[in-house]
């Protein structure tokens, strides 16, 4: 690979398609990592440039990839008739259907170590956002972060359990998240019950959503 003019965001998904292949057997790691670089000809001085934590960043890159994807699924989808807690629950199925869940597995066995929990924290969150935004969540007060703080937990415990899921058709899963989804609106319930008291809603409608940042390395939404 030439090292002049180079195209940071091409050089990062050239690298994230050589290391697939090597994942399921070398996990998300540095020896996964060289040999994508070695596969893709690049320099591997260059490549850390491009790629300051190796492996973990590619791992980054997979997770968003898909959730992009899943964005776009999500928006083209009609779903007549569905309830939103239905549409909720379809769209996290949707966007575990995009990825493979042997690369997942090696994925959350990376973000488990301390040093990556961080990271793999963002990266849920992210993920939670992405379906609110695509089912078109227009909150802009507290509940932006309860939508996702919430939407996020749900999506951690059924990874979890999608991963070592075996039913056909990851049947057992699905019913799993509808279940969580299910106790995620009794919360919800709760929570407007707590706000018809007085000067709780108040409060809570004086926090404010972020503004829309852009993220580190454009390449990445």
């Amino acid at each position: 690979m030439r090292n002049d003019h180079l195209d940071v965001g091409r050089a990062r998904a050239g690298l994230l398609d050589a290391i697939r292949p090597e994942v399921p057997f070398d996990g998300w790691s540095e020896t996964a990592f060289r040999a994508a670089v070695a596969a893709e000809g690049m320099d591997p001085a260059l490549a850390r440039v491009i790629c300051p934590r190796g492996a973990i960043d590619l791992a980054c890159d997979y997770h968003r990839a898909a959730d992009r994807a899943a964005e776009a699924a999500i928006r083209a989808e009609d779903w007549p008739g569905m309830s939103y807690r239905e549409k909720v629950a379809a769209s996290v199925r949707l966007r575990l259907e995009l990825v493979d869940p042997e690369l997942v597995r090696r994925a959350a066995s990376a973000f488990a170590l301390p040093h990556n929990a961080a990271a793999g924290a963002k990266l849920m969150w992210e993920s939670a956002d992405t379906i609110w935004r695509a089912l078109g969540d227009s909150s802009t007060d507290g509940n932006w972060y309860t939508k996702r703080a919430m939407l996020s937990g749900v999506l951690s415990a059924t990874v979890l359990f999608w991963m070592g899921d075996e039913s056909e058709g990851h049947a057992e899963s699905w019913a799993f998240l509808d279940n969580r989804i299910a106790e995620v609106m009794q919360i919800e319930r709760i929570k407007g019950r707590l706000m018809a008291l007085p000067g709780l809603k108040g409060l809570f409608g004086a926090i404010r959503a972020p503004e829309p940042q852009p993220l580190p390395g454009g390449f990445h939404r």
